[in-house]
């Protein structure tokens, strides 16, 4: 299906939307959470700093620890020209700037983008993606690591991870002080509001965490419904998915675990032989859920052109 006059895509609305409501009910959370602190006398003035620089690092750094953990060498468009010429004509169909390339030493075939904006961007794949997906299976899976930048879920991404960071460094310094000042809170009598506060911080990380996973799944769906109209070829990215799955079934662990430092970022989880059907723990949607809608957007996509 060639659509390379096409210039606009269109992204999946309602999946826009689940996007920002979660992001919404994030911020609900984590809102009535500080009020519960501030009431509770617990000093935030040192914590959110601290948090706030760990997070800036992070955002601004990502691709760099990225390509560190995941072991990612960035090529030019002399060592890597067909890889270069796909991802460009690909990010001309999204009107974007060149993102930059490169390349993971691995026979597990994957991929996976990173990037605060599209203008600080890069795209990754693996030398097994390369060698075992067809030319149109591998440009649709660049079309949907293309699609997660394009629709700046980074950015909601941090945004979200800097509340849940927040709230796992304020755990930890409570576990410490009830650790190492339990003895002088339990002759002052705060020993049991210093427990309150930290149960319900536990339970608000794990209701935040499981938000952010949520959001991260949502993410998932969209960059598929985005890359695949940008693409042009939803059959073929959801050809791709089933492949990659099936090859990264028969994977040794220690192959994968070279991945799973960018677990969330990777088109298909490093660690999929562990996990079943969709869970509120899972980074990634179902695979087969995943298929099944780039099918249905195939059969759309035919009707439209009919």
């Amino acid at each position: 299906m060639d659509v390379t006059t096409t210039r606009k895509f269109h992204k999946d609305r309602g999946l826009v939307a689940r996007m920002y409501f979660t992001l919404f009910m994030l911020g609900v959370l984590y809102a009535i959470f500080t009020l519960f602190l501030l009431a509770v006398g617990t000093p935030l003035m040192f914590v959110v700093p601290i948090v706030g620089v760990m997070v800036v690092v992070q955002y601004y750094m990502s691709d760099r620890l990225i390509l560190m953990s995941t072991g990612a060498k960035e090529v030019s468009s002399e060592q890597a020209p067909q890889l270069h010429l796909m991802v460009k004509t690909l990010a001309d169909r999204y009107e974007m700037p060149m993102p930059k390339v490169a390349i993971i030493d691995t026979a597990v075939p994957n991929a996976f983008a990173t990037g605060r904006n599209p203008k600080n961007a890069l795209v990754a794949v693996t030398v097994g993606i390369q060698q075992r997906l067809s030319e149109r299976e591998l440009q649709a899976v660049i079309g949907h690591e293309l699609a997660h930048l394009a629709n700046r879920d980074m950015r909601i991404l941090a945004i979200a991870n800097f509340l849940v960071t927040l709230t796992s460094f304020l755990m930890t310094m409570l576990f410490w002080n009830m650790l190492f000042g339990g003895m002088g809170s339990r002759r002052n009598n705060g020993g049991g509001g210093m427990m309150m506060v930290y149960l319900v911080t536990i339970l608000v990380y794990f209701v935040g965490q499981l938000l952010v996973l949520a959001l991260t799944r949502y993410r998932e769906f969209g960059a598929d419904h985005t890359g695949a109209e940008i693409s042009g070829d939803p059959g073929a990215l959801a050809d791709a998915l089933e492949k990659i799955s099936g090859t990264v079934a028969g994977i040794p662990d220690q192959d994968l675990r070279k991945l799973q430092t960018a677990n969330a970022f990777l088109i298909i989880p490093a660690a999929l032989k562990s996990q079943g059907s969709m869970n509120l723990f899972s980074t990634h949607p179902p695979l087969e859920e995943r298929v099944r809608r780039l099918r249905d957007l195939e059969q759309r996509m035919q009707y439209r052109l009919r």
